[in-house]
């Protein structure tokens, strides 16, 4: 499946987060290129684009940064997408929308992943445990400036994506008529 043949809706209803394994199937670098123009193209808070990625297909990269965080997706990732934040503050209102950035950039990029028929998994949480962070912005060279936000380990699912159960509209959304 490719991105022609799916609904942007469809793409959000079948969006999952696969945490198992990959298969040993590269993903072609034009596909990439569309998914990160996906994630480029995402809102920015005073269009300050605090956001920028790493796109990890060495295989001994992808080995390292699985050493650091290991799961069954990580061990197994053809690609990974590593967003990283800038802290950069309005001068206007000393605020930042790093955070903001992030999620609507990633968001873009798992829907571009499911989209293209690929699957995906946003690893935050993982990132955040023990030097985790520290390690893999000195494995990457990550400029001071910049800090990695996530690890985005993706592929061709070796098993069915699944969804998880989500609530009912009725129970998240309140008309207000």
């Amino acid at each position: 499946m490719n991105n022609s043949d799916m609904t942007f809706y469809d793409a959000i209803r079948k969006r999952g987060s696969y945490r198992q394994e990959f298969l040993a199937e590269a993903v072609p670098e034009e596909v990439l290129l569309r998914i990160m123009e996906a994630g480029c193209r995402a809102p920015s808070g005073y269009n300050f684009q605090t956001t920028s990625f790493l796109v990890v297909t060495n295989p001994d990269l992808l080995i390292k940064l699985a050493d650091i965080a290991p799961s069954p997706a990580t061990n197994t990732a053809p690609a990974m997408i590593i967003p990283l934040s800038s802290k950069k503050k309005s001068p206007k209102t000393g605020l930042s929308f790093e955070i903001e950035d992030y999620a609507a950039a990633v968001e873009n990029i798992l829907l571009a992943i499911t989209a293209e028929g690929y699957a995906a998994v946003w690893m935050d949480g993982a990132v955040n445990l023990e030097d985790r962070r520290e390690r893999i912005n000195k494995l990457l060279h990550v400029p001071d400036d910049r800090y990695v936000r996530a690890i985005i380990p993706l592929g061709r699912p070796e098993k069915e994506v699944t969804q998880r159960k989500k609530k009912p509209l009725e129970e998240r959304v309140k008309w207000l008529r």
